[in-house]
């Protein structure tokens, strides 16, 4: 059985006991790291940090469990049109202010954290440090502290996630896959390899999302760390010139952006409540298209300064600083765009902000998507109903709906292949494959991109 989002009977749901229980329990575990924030002394930090974040997991997990239990298995997006939360209402702006708040002093002003140079650190990086010390042995900084709460996350939305799309197994698999890959490869592994003073690397990222992987001073830290720096440094290459095509070939970009990517692994997750509010407008396709394909320009742009700058030693070519193009791009691109408005902006333009409108990552495999993969969302118009479920909770702003009533295949780049499309169609219209690559088929479907491209002209 399967809900549409507005249920007129009801559009208001009030929480249950259980569900504001959970949500008490929830709100404890957020004040302990708020009181700890404010430099409290506790007797036993280490034991009142587990207990914080065993409660905010226990909360949250409790609370999706009192939503979902007892409804018959398949979407439940009653009331989302009219929540405060997932509306833009108040609690929406609220949230997404403390969000942006939050990253802002993550990346400009960690002193006001805690974290000290010279001195222990205090506030609430000093409180997570007795769990760097237990992972690493070091104290931690604002990063770990972001690590921490970012895999977390991941984690507990994690299990909501499945619970709620419990009767998807492609839904349940890949979430799994993308809280696996977040817990070992994006945090358990670089902090224990640094423990062993080794070079550590997240193996799942790779330029252009990691930006920094050419510069100078993460290639001498490869180069200069024996066999397993070379190990990482070949590691990273590969990703980019065999790893990378080949399963975008296969699978299309959903390997990454759906699978394994952090970023693409918290939108799904915990911003999943939000994913309705992508814009799907034609103005928002277009900037999405400037925008994207500029970002990913100018990574390449930078890359190949920084490569002429480490081979020559000189930092300037043609009048362009490489330092001051890859200080740009680290602050603008790398700081406000991936971080502050890429997560916190959920609440106000949708789960996938950076994803859409900035990923360097998704724009590069996104290409490959379109022109050389195997991958693609068929459709059987025959058997759409124009409900519009698909085009209102694609994340990426995807009319849907337009491919659907023609029985046009779905061969975008900026598709993600997450499969909530297909998963809130109530006449399976939508599939998911992998076929064979027909030149004729896809000359077709591009086709079909130029025409809906001309529907946008002429409306505008």
């Amino acid at each position: 059985m399967i809900e549409t989002s507005m249920s007129f009977s009801n559009p208001h749901p009030q929480l249950t006991w259980s569900q504001r229980l959970a949500s008490g329990i929830g709100a404890l575990g957020l004040l302990i790291l708020v009181v700890a924030w404010s430099g409290a002394d506790f007797g036993r930090a280490g034991l009142w940090l587990t207990a914080s974040l065993l409660l905010l997991s226990l909360g949250t997990v409790w609370f999706a469990y009192a939503t979902y239990r007892g409804h018959p298995e398949g979407i439940k997006n009653n009331g989302v049109w009219f929540n405060r939360l997932t509306n833009r209402g108040l609690w929406g702006w609220c949230i997404g202010i403390i969000i942006t708040g939050l990253y802002i002093l993550l990346y400009f002003y960690p002193g006001l954290l805690g974290l000290q140079q010279d001195e222990p650190n205090t506030g609430l990086i000093g409180f997570f440090d007795h769990l760097s010390y237990w992972l690493k042995g070091k104290p931690g900084g604002q990063w770990f502290v972001y690590g921490t709460l970012y895999t977390l996350a991941i984690l507990i939305f994690g299990i909501k996630f499945i619970w709620k799309y419990r009767h998807n197994r492609y839904q349940i698999v890949r979430t799994i896959s993308v809280m696996f890959f977040q817990l070992c490869f994006a945090f358990l592994l670089p902090e224990l390899m640094d423990r062993l003073n080794q070079p550590s690397m997240d193996l799942k990222n790779m330029w252009p999302l990691n930006y920094y992987f050419f510069f100078d001073w993460n290639l001498d830290k490869l180069l200069k760390d024996g066999h397993l720096g070379l190990f990482l440094f070949g590691w990273g290459l590969a990703m980019i010139l065999v790893v990378s095509p080949v399963l975008t070939y296969f699978f299309g970009k959903r390997w990454y952006c759906s699978w394994v990517c952090g970023c693409g692994g918290l939108a799904e997750t915990a911003g999943d409540p939000f994913r309705h509010l992508s814009s799907k407008s034609l103005k928002a396709w277009k900037i999405e298209r400037w925008l994207i394909y500029g970002v990913l320009v100018f990574a390449v742009i930078m890359t190949l300064l920084v490569i002429y700058t480490y081979l020559t030693g000189q930092g300037s070519l043609l009048f362009i600083n490489s330092y001051v193009i890859r200080e740009w791009y680290g602050f603008f691109i790398g700081a406000i765009f991936s971080g502050v408005i890429g997560v916190g902006f959920y609440p106000i333009l949708g789960s996938r902000v950076w994803c859409r409108f900035g990923c360097p990552m998704a724009a590069m495999l996104g290409l490959q998507q379109k022109f050389f993969s195997r991958f693609r969302i068929t459709t059987n118009g025959g058997q759409c109903i124009s409900c519009g479920n698909c085009s209102t909770y694609c994340e990426m702003g995807i009319d849907v709906r337009w491919y659907a009533q023609r029985g046009q295949n779905v061969v975008r780049a900026s598709c993600v292949g997450c499969g909530i499309c297909a998963a809130v169609c109530p006449r399976g219209v939508l599939r998911l494959e992998n076929g064979k690559v027909d030149i004729n088929q896809r000359t077709e479907e591009l086709r079909t991109i130029h025409v809906r491209r001309e529907d946008v002209n002429i409306h505008n």
